[in-house]
């Protein structure tokens, strides 16, 4: 019977522990960045063709 129960809570133990790991969603404040603004590309002319 003690065999039985050691056995067991080493099972509970060690699946309580992987469960326990990895980050589960965002545990952090992300840091507040200004947006970039977007800067228009420059206009070209189109080709001449003689």
């Amino acid at each position: 019977m003690k065999r039985l129960f050691t056995a067991l809570f080493t099972v509970v133990a060690i699946s309580t522990l992987l469960a326990g790991c990895g980050q589960k969603g965002p545990l952090f404040l992300p840091e507040e960045t200004a947006p970039v603004p977007v800067q228009a590309e420059p206009a070209t002319e189109p080709a001449q063709t003689e």
